[in-house]
């Protein structure tokens, strides 16, 4: 047991302020202080840029991906994409109402990971946050890769560097995003009005066109890609029905990044997904049915899109290339909702023990700096795997939202029965929110339920449509990362057994045995760390590990001049190995550590002063430290000594 002491006096000092270099200024900006918090909070108008813009940028691309299912049978079956758009209109709807009732239960954020924690339990919440974390990866590959292909629509000369394009977009989303979510908000506000104003124009001048007569078909579209299945059949329409439902990726951004607002956050966070799903249910419908009149074809080689654009707006012309470069920076600014989300979300798991710490840590910017790199770094990987190629990557898309979507409500349906049971006048707290009794319960149960199942059923029927296309991967993928999440957290809860202080005996006193003093020669670095040494113990003891006699001899020579009477033990090594060795003596010196015994290892280590220099030297110091830290019994400790050349 420890000792009770006298309480002792506890002076809080100011930290000294880093100094940022010039390119971290450039690049970062200036750090933020903690204080500033609250003041990096947005609006609606900057939130809707910031996490509508994945489901808004699905516009671009959910028609396309219809009509690549549907052209198996023909063009005759493009007439088919009007009733699965709003089939999926519907859907949204349906999702939209209840993640409106989410973000008014779970203030403080709601998403998947939380509602699932508080209401289905640890592993339906482990899921829903391997679905979503897989699914935000996913978002910047597709939307970056189909920014992209905008870009080749318009320059197809430019196809052989599509690959090389996707991932330095992906490098710039990740800096612009280190510079803070509000900063970050209205740099991305300005491509995503610039994108809904040129799609509204597109769009309402389509409509009056084809109200008038006077809307024509695509002029050389390009050639429709068969692939010999015979007539429509209910699978094709499925199939088609769950490539479309990419437009409702991103819904659920908005409850996981209620924090983000201004307050009242529930208020704003919900104005902006009720406009986010408004804005995209009305584009998504028209950009189907006026991609049915004018004929889109579906192609590799010029999108759905680029199609419209040119047919409605006379051609390619300046207002096309804006329409064309408009929907390109959606599509990649699209990636900021990720951008915006995982990292919130890989510190909520990490803040429960399933991820590594380092995924809470706020960087200068006041943003999870850890999360945002991993993610550029893992989806850029993706990127360079499936070439940047929307088609290769779709069936492995939306398959882990709907999965969080069918947790999410069905976990909210569940909290709804909860608060039916409580009395009129009573509160439960949960880790995540504050339930308090509400005659409604009934209705919202029947919403999120309700919500749950149609999910539910888009997901079995993403699974089995796009199963040989590579949602098997992603059902792999899933289990997978939760089995990983849970590896992690069994390491997180044996090591806080293992650190706690309930039970704890202290020894009366720690015994220093004596100093080893590992030296690769004798200089001056050598000398002070015998110098320190002394100060330690004067049972010293120095070790060399001998791999030719002359240099042998030399040390020998050196030692007996300058060693001041410390013994030197000399350990000959025929086959030129040198951590082996030395690791070896000090694991047998330990071994005759009783009780409280330690034994001190003195390391000496001459530090260039230019950073560069450190790649001209092998580093030992450096190994032997990490070789030791797993050897018990031992306390190793550093003598660094600068070397100004």
């Amino acid at each position: 047991m420890a000792k009770k002491h006298s309480e002792m006096k506890v002076v809080h000092k100011p930290a000294a302020v880093h100094s940022p270099s010039l390119l971290q200024r450039w690049f970062i900006g200036r750090p933020l202080p903690t204080a500033d918090a609250p003041h990096q909070a947005i609006g609606k108008r900057v939130g809707l840029a910031v996490f509508a813009s994945d489901a808004l940028s699905s516009t671009a691309y959910a028609t396309q991906e219809i009509l690549v299912i549907l052209a198996a049978a023909g063009t005759a079956a493009f007439g088919y994409s009007i009733p699965i758009s709003m089939a999926i209109v519907a859907l949204l709807a349906i999702v939209t109402i209840s993640y409106e009732q989410t973000i008014h239960a779970y203030p403080d954020g709601g998403g998947a990971y939380i509602v699932s924690r508080d209401n289905l339990g640890t592993l339906p919440a482990q899921v829903a946050g391997a679905a979503l974390l897989s699914d935000y990866i996913l978002t910047v590959s597709v939307s970056v890769s189909a920014g992209v292909a905008q870009i080749l629509s318009a320059f197809p000369g430019m196809s052989h560097y599509r690959v090389v394009l996707a991932v330095s977009l992906v490098m710039f989303i990740m800096l612009i995003n280190l510079r803070g979510v509000k900063e970050s908000g209205f740099i991305f506000a300005i491509p995503t009005y610039f994108f809904l104003g040129m799609i509204f124009l597109t769009v309402g001048l389509g409509m009056a066109r084809y109200l008038t007569g006077g809307l024509s078909t695509v002029v050389d579209p390009p050639a429709l890609e068969m692939v010999g299945v015979s007539g429509v059949t209910l699978f094709l329409l499925l199939h088609a029905f769950s490539s479309g439902t990419t437009a409702l990726t991103g819904v659920e951004a908005i409850s996981n990044g209620i924090t983000a607002f201004k307050e009242p956050r529930s208020r704003n966070a919900g104005k902006t997904l009720i406009a986010m799903s408004l804005i995209l249910g009305t584009l998504f419908l028209s950009i189907t049915f006026l991609a049915h009149q004018v004929g889109a074809i579906p192609s590799e080689g010029e999108t759905v899109i680029s199609q419209l654009a040119r047919t409605i707006l006379g051609g390619r012309s300046w207002v096309y290339l804006l329409m064309i470069a408009s929907t390109t920076l959606i599509l990649v600014m699209a990636a900021n909702t990720a951008f915006a989300d995982f990292p919130r979300l890989s510190a909520l798991q990490a803040s429960d023990r399933y991820l590594p710490r380092q995924m809470t840590f706020k960087g200068s910017r006041l943003v999870f700096s850890w999360g945002i790199v991993t993610l550029a770094m893992i989806a850029s990987l993706i990127i360079i795997l499936f070439q940047a190629r929307v088609t290769a990557l779709i069936p492995l898309y939306a398959i882990g939202v709907f999965l969080s979507f069918t947790l999410s409500q069905s976990g909210m349906a569940h909290r709804w029965y909860k608060i039916g049971r409580l009395g009129v006048d009573e509160e439960l707290q949960e880790k995540g929110s504050r339930l308090q009794y509400d005659r409604n319960w009934r209705w919202k149960m029947v919403v999120n339920g309700f919500g749950a199942i149609c999910t539910a059923v888009v997901v079995v029927i993403f699974a089995a449509t796009k199963f040989s296309e590579g949602a098997w991967l992603v059902l792999i993928l899933i289990p997978t990362l939760v089995m990983v999440f849970y590896t992690i957290h069994r390491h997180y809860a044996n090591l806080a057994d293992a650190l706690s202080l309930a039970k704890l005996q202290m020894p009366n006193t720690i015994h220093n045995r004596g100093v080893i003093l590992p030296i690769s020669g004798v200089h001056r670095g050598t000398l002070k760390g015998l110098q320190y040494a002394r100060t330690i113990s004067q049972n010293i003891t120095a070790i060399y590990v001998s791999m030719d006699e002359d240099s042998d001899r030399k040390v020998v020579q050196r030692w007996n001049e300058w060693g001041a009477g410390a013994p030197l033990v000399v350990i000959d090594s025929p086959y030129r190995e040198w951590m082996y060795p030395l690791v070896d003596y000090i694991e047998q010196a330990t071994a005759k550590n009783k009780e409280g015994d330690v034994l001190t290892v003195v390391v000496p280590e001459f530090v260039p002063n230019r950073w560069w220099h450190h790649f001209l030297h092998m580093q030992n110091a450096t190994w032997l430290r990490w070789a030791l830290r797993h050897v018990r019994g031992v306390v190793v400790v550093d003598v660094p000594y600068q070397v100004r050349c």
